[in-house]
């Protein structure tokens, strides 16, 4: 589905009265909710899913102050001896615990297993993405207050 098919779905959407629309697709999912007047105006979430990877459920975190599980593997060729942390889930991702509080981790940084090296919001609940190697960070691969994915590559990491 391009983005022209979209637009189109989203204006017969709106003229149809619909509060909301789900549609999914083999590689991808599209919500459109509208409201009426006076209040917000039409919102589109559109999610482009992997196509050789199986759904899987993620567990809410509401419990846990802090999620250690983030995903570490080797990294692409170019970095092979790097360690890649990734997203452990989907969310907006951000470098310092607030605005005004210093940044968690810059390139250069020593980390342990353990240290917090990002915080990603996920339904209003901000999750602390823990580090689960020792090294220094090599390269920071999202940018501050930009949406992630779940398995999205965040950081790398120098194991040695």
């Amino acid at each position: 589905m391009d983005i022209r098919e979209i637009q189109n779905l989203i204006k017969f959407v709106a003229k149809s009265g619909a509060t909301e629309v789900k549609l999914e697709m083999d590689d991808f999912k599209i919500t459109i909710k509208t409201t009426t007047e006076g209040t917000e105006s039409t919102t589109t979430y559109v999610q482009q899913m992997p196509m050789a990877a199986a759904p899987q459920m993620i567990a809410p975190q509401a419990a846990a102050p802090a999620v250690s599980d983030a995903i570490v593997a080797p990294a692409s060729d170019d970095h092979s001896k790097y360690i890649t942390v990734k997203s452990p889930i989907i969310g907006t991702f951000y470098r310092k615990p607030a605005p005004d509080k210093p940044l968690f981790v810059e390139v250069g940084s020593t980390i342990g297993k353990g240290d917090v090296l990002c915080v990603i919001e996920a339904m209003k609940l901000f999750n602390e993405i823990e580090s689960e190697v020792s090294g220094k960070i090599v390269k920071i691969l999202v940018d501050d207050s930009s949406p992630v994915e779940f398995d999205q590559p965040l950081f790398l990491v120098d194991p040695s």
